[in-house]
């Protein structure tokens, strides 16, 4: 395949969102128009297009309503603002109301864990939505009321620094600073500043950023990529939504830095679907830099170099957040991982060495540079220096965004965020570890608690099986389906769960969820999968007690419950009468 063929492929996402925007479905014969255009078999757009949340192949309705479910959402309000929207529209969840105007779907994290409940209109953000303020909205938006007009001004919620002069992300920002040095500096020099700095990987691998800009710099190609991970989908985090949001020009700076070190000429941020109104944001930053000659031209880099950056949204799926799986969408493929064959800064984007970094890792490295190593590594803890930004929600009285110093212990983050009674806290989110509130004297730092960004304080009122059955659920809904393990595992354990949950669980079952547990991290194909049942196996290990509670020692043959087995048959007499 020629490379012209491949980046004509590359428009295929933006393809389907025309189609999708103009009249809120992508028909068939849209499919068969974009496969002529591209040149592709109608059947190959056809699974791309079913692969993503977003794209609807039939009327969606004229606003499409998208009610996160995540498990905060769960806990703050969903089931009554899903009833109101019901009540209001007239329409069933999963459909259309019978005006055509109103669809209503769930839909995994939308990155406002800190303002829940939240929903999406047409992707313009609603916080903090009452069953109330469900009905006025539906009522202006009959009486033709715009949705730019209604939508609700997205709070960044910075809730603290570091005192004093030890912030690095949220302290005074001077566009241009940072690539300043870039005057006076080679692309090995950026590079060797990084390495000092002992920078790693935000995005939850914490691969050293020095090492994957080394590896990428000295592997040949035709072309080197830049590509910013910006599809921050891990249910309870948001940092990266803030970073955009307050400093997009922190993030392209920090992109022309990594392009400078790798040596690329064009930089892509994928961003997701989730925060499409941040893109006036990142375009208005884009052109700024482009006015000063930083971008689309000779730059006035020590070693000039041209370099231009362009923003990809994504569609809908959880999986793009896996480095080869956004790789593959951006080519215009379903997001799928790939087999560990050749990494991305061997063979990445259209087969050219390519850096993938998370927008969290590309702001720090803007840093790094214009402050130097010396004063990154002067904070934090020796294996995991300068600060961390952390999404933090759930039951606690201020909720959103803290820089944190590598090394803060658990329980002084819970009393900076006024956590109410808390029994555990879910660490890097549902892919990440449960931790209890006895364990307040961790620190949270590479030595001892790694985490990603997602901090979720639950409280002593929380039921741990609602909150592993929500987790579990988005695992099953968000495979890519590739692997067996995945695909089936997580199906297979949210059976169990449910087992729990009716008290027909054996002691047998918790032995197979472990089982299932160590076959998911063990022979998955990507992190995903790998990481699908962190969350349950490490609760399992933390309550025992808990546990063993929901199990029927005797078996089955008990915890019949009449009223869960007529409920499907009792919701459809309603909803006829």
């Amino acid at each position: 395949m020629t490379t012209t063929h491949h980046s004509e492929k590359t428009q295929l996402l933006n393809l389907l969102w025309a189609c999708q925007d103009a009249k809120g479905f992508i028909s068939n014969q849209d499919i068969f128009d974009i496969a002529a255009k591209l040149d592709v078999s109608a059947i190959e757009v056809e699974g791309v297009c079913t692969f993503y949340h977003f794209f609807h192949r039939k009327p969606a309705g004229k606003y499409i309503i998208y009610l996160n479910n995540s498990i905060l959402s769960e806990l703050k309000g969903y089931s009554a603002i899903r009833k109101a929207l019901e009540q209001a529209t007239g329409g069933h969840w999963g459909g259309v109301d019978s005006t055509g105007q109103f669809g209503l779907f769930d839909t995994s994290c939308i990155g406002l864990s800190d303002q829940e409940p939240a929903m999406l209109i047409n992707f313009y953000p609603f916080v903090k939505v009452t069953p109330e303020r469900v009905f006025q909205l539906i009522s202006a938006l009959r009486a033709g009321a715009s949705l730019a007009e209604l939508a609700d001004t997205v709070e960044d919620h910075l809730r603290y620094v570091p005192p004093g002069d030890r912030a690095i992300f949220f302290r005074d920002f001077a566009p241009g600073r940072a690539l300043q040095r870039l005057t006076t500096i080679s692309p090995q020099q950026v590079i060797d500043e990084i390495r000092e700095a002992h920078l790693l990987g935000m995005g939850g691998a914490f691969f050293p950023t020095a090492d994957k800009w080394q590896i990428c710099r000295n592997n040949p190609g035709e072309q080197h990529y830049l590509v910013c991970n910006a599809d921050e989908g891990e249910p309870g985090t948001f940092k990266d939504r803030v970073l955009m949001n307050r400093l997009p020009e922190l993030l392209i700076e920090g992109m022309l830095i990594g392009g400078y070190a790798i040596g690329a000429a064009e930089g892509i941020i994928y961003l997701r679907a989730e925060y499409r109104y941040l893109l006036p944001r990142l375009e208005a930053a884009i052109a700024t830099y482009k006015q000063l000659g930083w971008l689309g031209q000779p730059t006035p880099a020590k070693e000039p170099y041209t370099f231009d950056i362009r923003i990809q949204m994504g569609a809908g799926a959880y999986v793009c957040g896996e480095e080869t799986a956004l790789l593959d969408s951006l080519m215009g493929k379903r997001g799928e991982p790939w087999p560990k064959v050749f990494f991305p800064v061997e063979r990445g984007y259209l087969g050219q060495p390519t850096s993938v970094n998370n927008v969290e890792t590309l702001c720090a490295a803007a840093r790094i540079i214009e402050l130097g190593a010396k004063a990154f590594r002067s904070l934090g803890t020796p294996g995991s220096p300068g600060t961390k930004l952390l999404s933090v929600a759930g039951d606690c009285r201020f909720p959103g965004i803290y820089e944190i110093e590598w090394g803060m212990t658990v329980g002084e983050l819970l009393g900076f965020c006024g956590a109410e009674d808390p029994y555990f806290i879910q660490v890097s989110g549902p892919s990440g570890i449960c931790v209890p509130a006895a364990e307040q004297s961790r620190c949270i730092c590479s030595e001892d608690l790694l985490c990603g960004g997602s901090v979720m304080v639950f409280n002593t009122q929380r039921d741990l099986l609602q909150v592993m059955i929500n987790f579990t659920e988005f695992f099953k809904k968000e495979s890519c389906g590739v692997c067996t393990p995945c695909r089936a595992g997580n199906f297979i354990l949210g059976r169990k769960l449910d087992l729990l949950k009716r008290g027909l669980a054996r002691p047998a079952d918790l032995e197979e969820i472990r089982q299932w547990g160590q076959l998911l991290g063990v022979a998955s194909r990507c992190g995903l999968g790998k990481a699908s049942a962190h969350a349950l196996i490490n609760a399992m290990q933390k309550f025992p007690a808990y546990f063993q509670q929901r199990v029927r020692a005797k078996g089955r043959e008990k915890g019949f419950d009449l009223d869960r087995a007529l409920g499907d048959y009792r919701e459809a007499v309603e909803q006829t009468s």
